[in-house]
This record gives C-alpha cells, structure tokens and sequence, in this order.
C-alpha cells in the first residue's frame, strides 16, 4: 500500500498488485496462481485458454505452465492483433506456448475442437477462461478484499472508495463479494476499459450471484457500480489526457500504468472524483497491473517521435 497524499482534498492510496511477486505481477498473477493450484491438484498436461496478442492472462498462464513442464494452447481473436509482436506475445513464446489464431466468431467452436482433440489424442487437458473468469477467479479477488481490510487495520484507517480497472468482470466480483461477506460501506466503483452498459455490469452482476448465490439479488444489484462513462476510445486505445496522466504518474510517483487498463482506470477515478464532488475521503486505487503493456507503449510512443 503505497500512500499517493492529496488528490481533490482526498487521501489518495494505491495498492500494486503490479508488485505481485510473479511473471510481471498484476490481477491476472493473482487469479493465475489459484487456477494452477486447482490444476496441481489435479491430472493434467495441457493447459488451454483464450486471449489476445496483448493479453496478460496469457502471459501469466503461459508462464505457469511453461514452469511445470506443461503444454500451454492459446486460442486469439485475428481482429485484436495489431499486426506487430507485444511484449505479452513475444513472452508467451518464450514459454513455448502454441498460439492458435481465428476470427473472433470462431474462438468458441475452435476451444471445444481443440480440447475434443486432445482428449482424442489421450490427453488431460484443463481449460482456463478468458480473464481467468469464473468462481477460482472472483475468489482470487475476495483474497485481495480481505488483504485490503487488513491493510486497513495496519493503518488505523477505513476506505471510503475504491477505484479499479473493470474489464472480464470477476477483479470487480471478487471485491464485490467480499465487501458483501463482511457487511462493509465502502463503494466499489469498477472503471470500464471496453464494455458499455448494461453488458459490463450484467457480467459482474452475474459473477457475484455465481459466487454468492445465497445473497440476495436485489443487494448484490445495489452494490456493483460499473461505470461506462470514462472509457475514452476503444479498448487498447487511449486518449491524449489518458497518455499525459500516465507520464504525469511515472514521473511523480515512479509507477507504471498503461493504455489499457491502469491508465483507463485511474483517469477514470480522477473525473469521477471531480464529476460526483467526492471530497474529505480516504481513496484507493487498486493496480491491477499490466508493466509488459507499459513498454509496449512506451514503444510506440517513441516510434511516433513523442517525448517519453
């Protein structure tokens, strides 16, 4: 937890799950590691899931598997390949992962095909949502709920809001559920990267009543806060104040955000801290990740001739 002083007369933190301690860190690091210990606890030899050339769920997935020895398929969408390798792309071939590459209309038969011919094949094989959505997934975020609470203990304070980058859904779920299992006041506001509503928030919504489907509805539906209105372009673009808030905050403060995800997300939380006259709060802002993303900017930028 890393306090960040005053934004707007508010307490600003941040908390850098950036900082995890695995293959580049971030909320696909943490979902990750749980996915594989369901895996370890099981009989598999082949990891397969779904992602993009940009995708740090990939990334990570690719480097679990490539750790135990174990064939890792990645199933891509064509339309989100920019043409040129990333960082997350040239990482997922070092770890000796298969990349398998269709129109995005395909993606699903091309999974149940490719899982269908491994099994033919005698092979054992476990498939990983995109994201790493599901219940392993969301309870990987009410883990980091619970992190929060104790960091709160630490510090002798309580948050009055807390700010991320909403995408897949289960990140957002995962924090939604464990405020819900403790009775907690404090708001929850997912920054969309990508998906208006009302898909994006019906796909947290779902998420949290797949987790917890003993709560009530109506409670659950009170406390998902999905906000569309900061997004900004399309996904994995940004806009000109989006790229000058990430400079601002590499300078200040020395900590890496990207264009789409963390940039989105704390642009996000700025404006909505201005445009909902949020003052005389303690605010957090969880990173969620995504360095490899970071450089791949970084890289355009200068390709372009921009001061970095």
């Amino acid at each position: 937890m890393t306090d960040l002083g005053n934004f707007e007369d508010n307490h600003l933190y941040i908390k850098r799950d950036d900082l995890i301690p695995y293959s580049f860190g971030g909320n696909k690091a943490r979902k990750g590691l749980l996915f594989f210990e369901d895996i370890d606890a099981g009989d598999y030899d082949t990891v397969v899931t779904y992602g993009s050339t940009r995708s740090n769920h990939c990334r990570v997935v690719a480097n679990l598997a490539a750790e135990r020895g174990l064939c890792c398929i990645l199933i891509s969408p064509k339309e989100e390949d920019g043409g040129a390798p990333t960082f997350n792309s040239i990482y997922t071939a070092i770890c000796g992962a298969r990349r398998i590459q269709v129109p995005v209309s395909e993606v699903h038969d091309t999974i149940e095909q490719t899982l269908s011919d491994l099994r033919s094949k005698g092979k054992k094989p476990y498939f990983i949502p995109g994201g790493g959505h599901g219940n392993i997934g969301t309870r990987a975020y009410v883990n980091c709920y619970e992190e929060i609470r104790e960091e709160e203990r630490e510090l002798g304070i309580s948050f009055d809001y807390l700010f991320f980058a909403s995408g897949t859904g289960t990140t957002q779920a995962g924090l939604v559920a464990g405020k819900l299992l403790h009775g907690d006041e404090i708001a929850i506001v997912g920054i969309s990267i990508a998906r208006k509503n009302p898909r994006g928030r019906d796909v947290v919504v779902a998420s949290v009543r797949e987790y917890l489907p003993e709560e009530d509805p109506a409670v659950i539906d009170a406390n998902v806060a999905f906000d569309d209105a900061y997004i900004q372009g399309a996904y994995g673009t940004a806009s000109s104040g989006e790229q000058a808030l990430i400079r601002q905050v590499m300078v200040q403060y020395g900590i890496p955000l990207d264009t789409t995800y963390t940039g989105k997300a704390f642009y996000g939380m700025q404006q909505y801290v201005r445009d909902h006259a949020v003052t005389g709060k303690n605010v957090l802002f969880l990173h969620t990740g995504g360095a490899p993303l970071f450089f791949d900017d970084l890289l355009a930028a200068g390709g372009r001739g921009d001061e970095t």
